[in-house]
Formats: structure tokens, C-alpha cells, sequence
């Protein structure tokens, strides 16, 4: 696994354990619930646009995303 790809999944792990952790649910619940409505897609696109933000602000357009996609946390 190269540095890139190294940094991008404890960049991933970190801001679905926070997503979880402000929402109250497990982190299992908070991959599934991105996955299923779309968060992880955009994670994934714009990666070189988020990690340059606070995590705070990362679960807020997460959180956004979802709900666009039909998530009904908010």
C-alpha cells in the first residue's frame, strides 16, 4: 500500500468514527448509512478537497451529501 493510499483509509477510518460519534450511532452503522446514501462516493471523489478540512466541517457536508441522497440524519 503506498503513503497515498496509506493516508487516504486513516483519513476515512478517522472521519466515519467521527461521523458516528456525533451522531450517536456505532461506526458499522455510520459506514453503512455513507455507503447507502452516497457519503463515501464523495469522500472518495473529493479526498484532496476535504482532508484540508476540519473534521467538524467534514461530517457537516457528510452529512449534507447524505441527505441529498435521501439520509434523514441532519
Amino acid at each position: 500500500m503506498s503513503k497515498q493510499e496509506s493516508n487516504i483509509l486513516k483519513f476515512t477510518i478517522a472521519l466515519v468514527t467521527e461521523f458516528a460519534s456525533y451522531y450517536g450511532i456505532t461506526q458499522k452503522q455510520a459506514y453503512n448509512y455513507l455507503v447507502r446514501f452516497k457519503g463515501m462516493s464523495h469522500l472518495t471523489e473529493f479526498y484532496n478537497i476535504l482532508h484540508t478540512q476540519s473534521f467538524e466541517d467534514n461530517v457537516e457536508i457528510l452529512a449534507e451529501v447524505c441527505h441529498n441522497n435521501g439520509g434523514q440524519l441532519k
